[in-house]
């Protein structure tokens, strides 16, 4: 059996389905393009969802690829076993050979069983397989074609060996290979729980039926193959390795682990809390870096609420080890050392995958002590309610809110002899999960199935918008109406259509799309939109101006210049601002997202901090000066992995082909598909319009190019020069004068406040409501505009007019929804009549709350139409 890295595994495979036909695949990204149903793509056919459903065609009918997978929800929740067993993991590498209608069963297992045996040399002996116990096909292709005995051949059931893509559409039996690590792992039951022994190390899916509504298997014209092996479990094997732990892949994120907590990493104690902590640290490493990597941050919703939950657990568990300060950030290192070669990319988002996760750790730390205070607080707060326990409630704000962990509140509660309603908790969490699908299923681009039918049946769309705005010679491919394939469209109809070729430029990458005419013998029809749904097929939205329009007709497709030259200004003037940030602010500025408009630009970036004014002073300057300097903008083509070699920008969420386009304008190069200018001097001028937070790490400036940004300087001249008349001031003192007016104005309300409450003190006895019980006045009332402070002092004066009372005191504000409210009782009656207490018992008749002491308390509310019912109550408690 040969000896392996991972890398060597990696390659070796892809290597040999090469040479069997078949297509390399890049690894899509972890987040799904055009699959709303998934939260992360979790297997390796994910990317080939659609043409194993027969939407859409590939221009090859074999495919091999290593695919990044992440695994934290739904079916394939591996989240909880992680670090507790030698093979479950968040995130993992899956190798997987495809057949879109191709070659069947035989092929797919003696290919199998080649690679293994005779690349791998994995020994004959040590192999055993399972197929689905009605599938006598692939039982009779392992036993008589490649020669396994009875023995070796396991039938098992629909749970274990028969596979569906939902509850509808392909599945088909599969066959599973397993690695026999010998006997002294005992003699379980293959694939039962205890089972140690025979490790699963390849799954052979053999998608032949397709399933109806009712269950019914019909056999499909093209049956499909879709293998799955998991490189870390064949690295466990080839290196002779225990658990995924010990191989390549992991053994120095483990070693960093015990390097940075002093502790020992102990293999043959795996249930240790040092074993199982490491291994987590390990695991979430990955998953963090590569989830960063491709363009998912931190949040309270969706994916970022899932990186930010492993984030906090693999901490947490640093904290096990007695880390007790941020140390993730150095771990992200370890990871880009073991997996750059297969994924580069890694590397030029290393320093911000890294201040990323330091923000996040220093955060989750002082949220994590806030938690603790907290907690505490409920714990005293319910000894005070007569309970002794936490509510479901409770836990799970201190667990979303803070990021607290459930078993930890479990312990401090049980130190208490307090119990947990964690019924009610798992309840709030599952609403909270489904708010969360809810979240990224609006996120998720679902492309139409009329598309996929156009994509599958009409030739490449050509896109000629980077070298002219005009195509006389176009053909119209095909008409779309309300998601339907038409013949024609008629005046006044909004439609689509499909040309063969086209300068209209489909919104992509951050670029709206193009705006113009279609014409033809006797119709207009006015683009108002383009897009391109699925790769290949570019749509022009829009409405039929007069006449009619029919399929097969050619036609003039006209871009409107000046909207399309607008937005090449600010689309080249976004590369400049995007060089023009990591210039002056460092490496970890990384696009976060941009909208480039016609009218305006808007710039998503990560950093930590909002910039200052001379921040954007300085940026601005940089791409002013870089347009000045009028230097050419260079557009070439070349392989992906050269050109982020040559040092140009990737963003995080594009997706790219083999062969990228790279922009060069001035101080910046990127890889962008996207229109732009000839040279820099075209953009004319660049104007920052704002700078604010979008998210936690992430910042937004918007910004104005061209004529855009000549009528934006011209307004703020003129709106400068209106003001400095108003104010009779030159421009250098319109600040001071301001400040100046400003102080007068303050002064005055001041006086103003100052006469109404004299006012109102004068004649508080008057204002107030006044009844006399038992030698006792009664008094209360409502005051307008006065603020807490004023209404206590109020009380006092009242109190001290009426001699022997209790006084309430109110007032509301209306614009803020509150009502405000103090009890003054006089301190001959303090023994009989407590303010805290009559305070207490009135706030929550205004759904607030409130206390004090003997003589004076406050309380507030939000529900003003209660304040009369809040007075009668007063009264009568009195």
């Amino acid at each position: 059996m040969k000896s392996l890295t991972a890398n060597e595994i990696r390659e070796s495979f892809l290597k040999y389905f090469e040479g069997k036909g078949h297509t390399r695949v890049k690894s899509a990204s972890i987040i799904p393009e055009t699959d709303p149903t998934l939260l992360f793509v979790n297997a390796g056919m994910v990317p080939f969802k659609n043409v194993f459903l027969g939407l859409e065609e590939k221009p090859y009918k074999r495919a091999v690829s290593c695919q990044k997978v992440f695994r934290v929800s739904g079916k394939h929740n591996d989240l909880d076993n992680v670090g507790y067993t030698p093979r479950h993991h968040t995130f993992f590498e899956m190798l997987g050979n495809f057949s879109f209608g191709d070659y069947f069963k035989k092929e797919a297992i003696q290919f199998a069983w080649e690679y293994l045996t005779e690349v791998l040399q994995i020994p004959e002996e040590k192999l055993l397989v399972s197929v689905f116990e009605e599938d006598d096909e692939a039982y009779e292709i392992w036993n008589k074609e490649i020669g396994l005995p009875e023995e070796k051949i396991y039938r098992l059931g629909v749970e274990d060996n028969f596979w569906s893509m939902g509850d509808t559409g392909p599945c088909g039996p599969c066959s599973e290979i397993y690695y026999d690590r010998g006997e002294q792992f005992g003699n379980p039951q293959l694939g039962s729980p205890e089972d140690v022994r025979y490790l699963e190390i390849w799954n052979l899916v053999f998608m032949q039926y397709d399933r109806d509504k009712n269950g019914k298997l019909t056999p499909l014209p093209k049956p499909n193959i879709d293998t799955g092996m998991g490189l870390e479990r064949m690295a466990s094997v080839l290196q002779q390795v225990s658990s995924n732990y010990e191989t390549d892949l992991f053994m120095p994120l483990i070693e960093f682990a015990e390097d940075i907590s002093g502790k020992s990493y102990n293999p043959e104690n795996p249930k240790s809390k040092e074993t199982v902590a490491m291994r987590v640290i390990a695991d979430h490493l990955r998953a963090i870096t590569f989830l960063i990597s491709d363009g998912v941050f931190p949040a309270n919703e969706g994916r970022g609420y899932v990186l930010r939950r492993i984030l906090r657990r693999a901490l947490r568990y640093g904290q096990e080890l007695g880390i007790e300060r941020p140390f993730l950030f150095e771990g992200v290192d370890v990871v880009i050392d073991i997996m750059k070669e297969p994924y580069p990319e890694l590397i030029g988002n290393r320093g911000f995958i890294k201040g990323l996760v330091k923000a996040e750790e220093e955060r989750f730390i002082k949220t994590l002590k806030r938690g603790m205070e907290i907690l505490y607080e409920i714990i005293e707060k319910a000894k005070k309610e007569g309970r002794k326990h936490i509510t479901g409630r409770e836990l799970f704000i201190l667990y979303d809110t803070y990021g607290f962990p459930v078993d930890l509140a479990e312990d401090i509660a049980r130190d208490n002899d307090f119990g947990i309603d964690i019924a009610e908790y798992f309840k709030l969490l599952e609403e909270q999960k489904e708010r969360a699908r809810a979240s990224w299923k609006s996120q998720a681009k679902e492309v139409k199935p009329v598309y996929l039918e156009l994509k599958n049946r009409l030739p490449e769309n050509i896109f000629v918008g980077y070298e002219k705005l005009e195509v006389d010679d176009a053909k119209i491919l095909a008409v779309v109406k309300d998601e339907k394939v038409v013949d024609s469209l008629h005046e006044g109809e909004v439609g689509e259509i499909i040309l063969d070729i086209t300068p209209f430029y489909p919104e992509k990458g951050g670029q709206v799309g193009d705006k113009g005419v279609i014409e033809g013998d006797g119709f207009l029809f006015e683009v108002l939109d383009t897009q391109t749904p699925v790769e290949g097929i570019i749509v022009h939205k829009g409405r039929v101006l007069h006449g009619s329009l029919k399929s097969g007709v050619v036609v003039k497709a006209k871009v409107n210049r000046e909207i399309r030259y607008d937005t090449m200004r600010h689309h080249t003037a976004t590369h400049l601002l995007h060089a023009a940030l990591r210039n002056l602010l460092g490496d970890h500025i990384k696009q976060a997202g941009s909208l480039v408009h016609p009218d305006y630009l808007r710039f998503d970036f990560t950093h930590f901090e909002a910039l200052s004014e001379e921040d954007i002073k300085r940026i601005e300057e940089l791409v002013n000066e870089e347009i000045m300097k009028n230097e050419p903008v260079i557009c070439k083509e070349m392989p992906y992995d050269e050109a982020i070699k040559s040092g140009a920008i990737a963003i995080f969420d594009e997706k790219y082909g083999d062969v990228v386009r790279v922009i060069s304008a001035g101080i910046s190069t990127e890889l962008c598909g996207g229109t732009h200018v000839s040279r820099t001097g075209d953009i004319g001028y660049f104007k920052i319009i704002s700078e604010t937070a979008v998210a936690s790490g992430t910042r937004r400036i918007e910004a104005v190019a061209g004529k855009k940004a000549v009528e934006k300087s011209l307004k703020e001249h003129f709106l400068i020069e209106s003001i400095k008349r108003s104010l009779t001031a030159k421009e250098e003192d319109i600040l001071d004068k301001i400040e100046t007016l400003k102080l007068k104005l303050k002064e005055a309300e001041k006086e103003i406040e100052r006469i109404k409450k004299k006012s109102i003190v004068d004649r508080i006895t008057e204002i107030l409501k006044v009844e006399e019980k038992d030698g006792v006045k009664v008094a209360y009332g409502m005051v307008e505009g006065l603020q807490p402070n004023d209404l206590r002092d109020l009380a006092d004066v009242a109190r001290s007019k009426l001699g022997r009372s209790v006084v309430m005191l109110a007032t509301v504000d209306k614009e803020k929804n509150k009502v405000n409210f103090i009890v003054a009782v006089s301190k001959d009656l303090t023994d009989k009549i407590k303010a805290g207490e009559i305070v207490k018992q009135v706030a929550p008749i205004l759904g607030g709350k409130g206390g004090g002491r003997p003589d004076m308390a406050q309380g507030g509310g939000t529900q003003i139409d209660k304040l009369k019912e809040s007075f009668e109550f007063f009264r009568k408690i009195v």
